[in-house]
């Protein structure tokens, strides 16, 4: 299995492909904020904790530019409550 993370500037979004397939998490910034309205997984990724790696490489990467997350959608905002709920703004 290979995984590989990005940003997607030019879709402003945060991207983790996993052996072709994508789950991944729109994204906008807001000053120090990094706000989540959305995350989806590929079907086929879906049970698999996919989602969940997405979000362990966010929030490392706001930690490392100093930003706080507000998830809107429900999935990240359960996913940070659980994880990271320092990271919350």
């Amino acid at each position: 299995m290979t995984e590989t993370f990005r940003q997607n500037t030019a879709l402003s979004r945060y991207e983790l492909e996993i052996d072709g397939l994508l789950t991944y998490a729109d994204y906008r910034r807001s000053g120090e904020r990094l706000i989540i309205p959305h995350v989806e997984s590929d079907p086929a990724l879906r049970g698999h904790g996919a989602a969940a790696r997405l979000m362990e490489h966010i929030a490392a990467a706001a930690r490392e530019e100093g930003l706080m997350i507000t998830p809107l959608c429900s999935y990240a905002a359960a996913w940070m409550r659980r994880n990271e709920p320092d990271l919350i703004a």
